[in-house]
């Protein structure tokens, strides 16, 4: 078969391939645009002609096409090949938690798309401006290399993110224990959270000094909060009945959020009582000094 420039055609026996290009072949923005589905010995062919002076224009849309094909059909086929061959070890639960992460809608993954699929672009467009026939299954085995080296790329991070997750889980599971195996040895604990400077007070409002010492903490983790750490300590230390936050900054971080999960109904948030006042007051005055 002799193509002339402005035609590719596109070889391939997957069903849901087929279709796809057809319906979008359809709905093309696109005027002089023709193609046929044939069988011709082992393959399907979907040929596509355009007769119109904007080839460049052809190009893009075709490869557009064909990147959405990919990323809507394949992609996940191909993220679980990765990680199957990959990270075998992980059982099935644990890799179906994995791809959860792969595929979830975080800002992050979205940027991550994005760039994934530009990569897959190129593949397309490179291989096009000089080939009219494309067999999809083997272009995606041997010619999108830097497409498939991205979609592992993601996996690895996915992996990292689930160890990190599940060992978090762990954390907060083994503090709980301890906690509820321990008696209280004070009643109320006030912490006064200002993210550059956390400060402990007890229940007559004088100030609890942190157990600066790290190396007999009631617990071993990778998960660091910095100066946070020995707040924690301090406070699995006295283990106190109640634990009232006064959020200075109004914001419940990442370290707030854990000690909610650690010392559930014992804690108590408060953003606006008196001691919230006194403490967001000298907040204000230091900052209009500077």
């Amino acid at each position: 078969m002799i193509l002339n420039m402005n035609t590719i055609c596109i070889k391939t026996n997957n069903t849901n391939a087929i279709n796809y290009l057809l319906e979008n072949l359809k709905q093309m923005q696109l005027t002089d645009v023709y193609f046929s589905c044939h069988k011709f010995k082992i393959y399907n062919n979907i040929i596509i002609h355009y007769k119109g002076n904007n080839s460049e224009f052809f190009l893009f849309t075709i490869c557009n096409i064909l990147s959405n094909l990919v990323t809507n059909k394949f992609e996940n086929t191909i993220l679980k090949r990765i990680l199957t061959h990959e990270y075998f070890y992980f059982d099935t639960i644990e890799q179906k938690q994995i791809l959860e992460i792969a595929q979830n809608d975080s800002n992050e993954n979205i940027k991550n798309s994005s760039r994934i699929f530009d990569i897959l672009y190129n593949c397309f467009y490179k291989y096009l401006k000089s080939n009219k026939k494309l067999y999809l299954k083997g272009f995606l085995t041997f010619r999108a290399q830097e497409y498939i080296n991205e979609l592992a790329s993601l996996i690895d991070s996915c992996v990292s993110r689930f160890l990190i997750e599940r060992e978090y889980e762990e954390f907060i599971s083994i503090l709980k224990i301890y906690i509820n195996s321990e008696i209280s040895t004070i009643n109320t604990v006030h912490l006064i959270y200002k993210q550059d400077n956390p400060i402990l007070l007890d229940q007559n409002k004088k100030i609890i000094t942190p157990d600066l010492d790290l190396s007999n903490a009631k617990f071993l983790s990778d998960i660091s909060f910095s100066y946070c750490d020995i707040i924690l300590n301090t406070l699995l230390n006295l283990l106190p009945s109640k634990i009232y936050i006064h959020l200075i900054d109004n914001k419940i971080d990442e370290f707030i959020s854990t000690l909610k999960l650690i010392f559930e109904n014992r804690v108590c948030i408060c953003t606006d009582c008196n001691i919230c006042t006194i403490y967001k007051s000298q907040k204000a005055q230091k900052s209009s000094l500077k």
